[in-house]
């Protein structure tokens, strides 16, 4: 795409956030996120409706070539993600994280590990009984590519409704680890399942893990430490906003090409400005300015991500079969999530307590985003592709919208004694 086009998109994309955005505001009055989501999904619905009822008019061509010259993978994974991370991670207390740093960093390891057993193990012989073959393998990257719960989607929805403290440390935590972990986990699963000549090994997929997410912290922490070095020389925002902006694109770039997690990197980075930055290096009125830019970033990528989310079902070619695969896979999906929460909370609940309503409230707060979406579009060309993409796409929407709207409740009816 030239230039011009790219503009032409992104200000296209901007006016309908700003639209839909207005319209949300006025009448439906959903949290933001959902919203956009939703009025999104039912423009989309409308023209598929529409093409099909004119042919002629090639509604559903333009619209997928469109999506086509967006590249969703490209753009949040390689563009707008390290900027989302980054943003959440800058506002987590640091302490807080450390005082729940077990049961955060079991659940983000352990917990996606165990997702993803149980979601390939269930699937596989699910869709079997549905007539549908999926190789285990490719249940396995299923799992991993819907294990992480989004921190995009989960922090969107936290501003919003009263969650308790220490729930709301773990849920935010968790899912701006385990999106990294996942990520690599996810990036492991398709070496071994490729297959060719230049398959891993299962040694090399243990390297290649250990070398992505270990090495993505180890480069976060030095990129974070460099950027609070020059921060804390100066005082000037104005310098300070362009420090912050050229550690998260640099990290992010160069985390790519030293082959160690970018998004791992970018999180540890935005904990390091946030918590050690903000209290030894910048002014008042820098933490101010900062601040403020951060939650504008935030806010403006955050509806681009999830009106292209809602967009995205032009994508996705529907039958009775996919539909089937996808009723199947969210109440799947929910039950490993389940077990995932449980396992580790209930064995470390043994040493510690845990606010009430932890297990259900973890759960159904565990949603999933447009990073799912990103890591099935990007899975190599092959037969059983659009398959585990309409499944994503069929839980991410599940997630987001039925999940999101329902979580407050959920939180009101166990948290609360």
């Amino acid at each position: 795409m030239t230039i011009a086009n790219i503009f032409n998109l992104v200000a296209l994309l901007v006016a309908l956030a700003t639209v839909f955005g207005y319209v949300n505001h006025r009448w439906l009055r959903l949290p933001h996120t959902i919203g956009l989501v939703v009025i999104a999904l039912t423009v989309s619905i409308c023209l598929l409706v529409v093409d099909a009822i004119v042919p002629a008019l090639g509604i559903e061509t333009t619209v997928r070539l469109t999506l086509i010259n967006i590249d969703f993978e490209d753009v949040l994974m390689k563009g707008i993600l390290s900027f989302l991370l980054f943003a959440g991670a800058l506002h987590v207390d640091l302490d807080a994280l450390l005082k729940h740093r077990w049961a955060i960093s079991t659940l983000a390891t352990v917990g996606i590990v165990i997702s993803t057993v149980v979601v390939a193990t269930l699937m596989h012989f699910g869709l079997s009984a549905l007539g549908l073959y999926l190789p285990f393998g490719q249940c396995l990257v299923f799992g991993a590519l819907i294990s992480p719960t989004d921190p995009i989607a989960v922090m969107s929805i936290l501003k919003k409704i009263n969650v308790p403290q220490s729930l709301e440390t773990k849920i935010a935590g968790e899912s701006l680890l385990n999106d990294g972990v996942g990520v690599v986990l996810f990036t492991v699963l398709v070496a071994l399942t490729t297959g060719g000549e230049h398959s891993l090994t299962l040694t090399g997929a243990l390297n290649l893990f250990l070398l992505e997410a270990v090495g993505g912290v180890a480069f976060g922490l030095v990129t974070g430490y460099l950027a609070y070095s020059t921060m804390k020389a100066i005082d000037d925002y104005h310098l300070e906003i362009l420090v912050t902006l050229s550690l998260v694109m640099g990290t992010y770039s160069v985390a790519s090409f030293l082959h160690v997690s970018g998004p791992l990197a970018v999180v540890i980075a935005g904990l390091f400005i946030g918590n050690q930055g903000k209290r030894l290096a910048m002014s008042e009125s820098t933490r101010q300015h900062i601040d403020t830019f951060w939650i504008m970033i935030d806010e403006i990528l955050n509806s681009l991500l999830f009106l292209a989310i809602g967009f995205e079902i032009v994508a996705i070619t529907i039958t009775g079969s996919i539909v089937g695969a996808i009723a199947l896979a969210v109440p799947i999906v929910l039950l490993a999530r389940l077990v995932a929460v449980a396992g580790p909370i209930t064995t470390l609940g043994l040493r510690q307590e845990f606010s009430r309503g932890v297990i259900p409230i973890l759960t159904w707060g565990g949603l999933r985003g447009g990073i799912s979406v990103a890591l099935a579009l990007s899975l190599p060309e092959s037969p059983h592709k659009p398959l585990l993409l309409a499944i994503t796409y069929g839980v991410v929407i599940f997630s987001i919208v039925i999940q999101g709207l329902t979580i407050e409740r959920v939180v009101r009816a166990t948290a609360r004694p």
